[in-house]
């Protein structure tokens, strides 16, 4: 296949330029060029297909046809390297077309409309003038056909004609008939109307009277159904503000009961255990604790208050979250967009998500607390199909919620004095959770922690 010549342009790009259509492309003319370009279109590579064309790289000719034909003939005006291909492609597949084209010497019996289309993709000299006689010859074609469809269909209206001439003038004679026999029935049938309407008008009559009477007693009857009706409705109203009433008593009661179990619950769980943890860390016998022992004081070979200050953790030591997470029923609750645009702000969205949920799944799995991460459901673009790893609650903001409220939802939602940290650089979220009793941790104390467990 030949290569583009210096300059990034075809070999024949000059030929193109010195002769140029001066009207559309027959549309005739047109289909062929785009049925030739979608078959030879599968013999190419998708690095030797136009960009705009390369989604087509994979359909059938007719689908590639059908839905590229304007790409593909927008393309071959306008790429020659693109043109060049094709016509090497269509060389292959026809050469007996392609040499007589290139030559000049047409063969009587070929197609005009082959022809043009031929020439259109090969570009010989002189292919403007082949295209210009193909649209010439496809026109006179069409006009030959239009005539003799207009004569056919001149023939065929005369013939209709002179039959409806002929049905006209027998239906005419019929209608006379018709006609004649509809006038002696209608004078019989006006001397029975004015029989009928003497004795309509009395019926009238006797009509008007019973209609009275059925109108004084149907008025009657609608007050009754009136007033029972009103009585009905102000029962049914009161029975229903009664159950209504009744229900929402029920309800918020029940609600009410629930979450207080609830809540005490778990505040009676973190106490036994924080109780159960000072056993553990003091272990001390009962008959080795005297209340002097109780007096601050430094004795002799132990630590004195200097030193027990400099063991103390920096907000910057992933210790401290450690310790954090071990007190009793500890709560850890992680404002995710936070962190992962906080440690890996690159990454897309999704691949955040995976990454932080996964380190939580370990970190849980290690420390044995409670572990909640929330994400703003602002920035999903469609409902998130995520399985939540084990050990990891994961929740999204409602439309109109954002993370921030959230979080300090979930933190209201805890009892007074159990153990909840909240990981979040941002300062208003961690001001709203410290004043709720929660202890906040920056996202980088986070990062840090979880990048010893990878």
């Amino acid at each position: 296949m030949e290569q583009p010549a210096h300059g990034g342009e075809p070999a024949g790009a000059a030929g193109d330029a010195a002769e140029t259509l001066d009207h559309p492309l027959p549309e005739g003319v047109r289909r062929r060029v785009v049925a030739l370009v979608a078959d030879a279109f599968g013999g190419l590579t998708v690095a030797e297909l136009p960009a705009p064309l390369r989604q087509y790289a994979r359909f059938t000719p007719s689908r590639r046809a059908k839905f590229a034909g304007s790409a593909m003939a927008a393309a071959l005006d306008a790429d020659p390297l693109f043109r060049q291909r094709i016509g090497e492609r269509f060389k292959q597949g026809q050469p007996e077309l392609a040499g007589a084209v290139e030559s000049g010497v047409l063969p009587a019996a070929a197609d005009p409309v082959d022809v043009a289309a031929a020439a259109y993709v090969l570009r010989p000299p002189g292919w403007v003038k082949l295209v210009a006689a193909a649209g010439e010859e496809a026109q006179r074609a069409d006009a030959e056909r239009a005539d003799e469809a207009g004569r056919r269909e001149l023939e065929r209206l005369r013939e209709e004609l002179a039959a409806a001439r002929d049905r006209s003038r027998s239906e005419t004679e019929q209608l006379r008939h018709d006609l004649e026999a509809a006038r002696k029935e209608a004078e019989s049938l006006h001397r029975k109307l004015r029989s009928a309407q003497s004795d309509v008008k009395r019926g009238e009559a006797a009509l008007r009277r019973a209609q009275g009477e059925i109108e004084a007693a149907r008025a009657e009857a609608a007050a009754q159904v009136s007033a029972a009706e009103s009585e009905t409705r102000r029962l049914r109203a009161r029975l229903g503000e009664v159950e209504t009433a009744l229900e929402a008593s029920r309800r918020t009661a029940r609600e009410g009961r629930s979450v207080e179990d609830m809540r005490l619950r778990l505040l009676l769980d973190t106490v036994l255990d924080a109780a159960q943890g000072l056993r553990r860390e003091l272990a001390l016998p009962p008959v080795s604790v005297h209340p002097a022992d109780t007096v601050d004081a430094v004795e002799p070979g132990r630590m004195s208050p200097k030193d027990i200050a400099a063991r103390a953790l920096s907000e910057t030591d992933p210790a401290l979250l450690d310790q954090l997470l071990a007190l009793p029923q500890a709560h850890l609750v992680v404002d995710g967009y936070n962190v992962t645009k906080t440690g890996y702000p690159t990454m897309p969205l999704e691949k955040q998500r995976l990454r932080l949920l996964g380190g939580l799944s370990a970190l849980a799995a290690r420390s044995g607390a409670e572990v909640t991460c929330v994400f703003d459901g602002a920035e999903l673009a469609a409902p998130v199909l995520l399985a939540p790893p084990r050990g990891v609650r994961v929740l999204f903001s409602k439309p109109g919620v954002t993370a921030d409220e959230l979080i300090r939802q979930l933190v209201r939602a805890e009892p007074p004095g159990r153990p909840v940290v909240v990981v979040s650089t941002d300062r208003e979220v961690a001001d709203g959770v410290a004043k709720a009793g929660a202890r906040p941790v920056a996202s980088a104390l986070l990062l840090k922690r979880l990048s010893r467990l990878s």
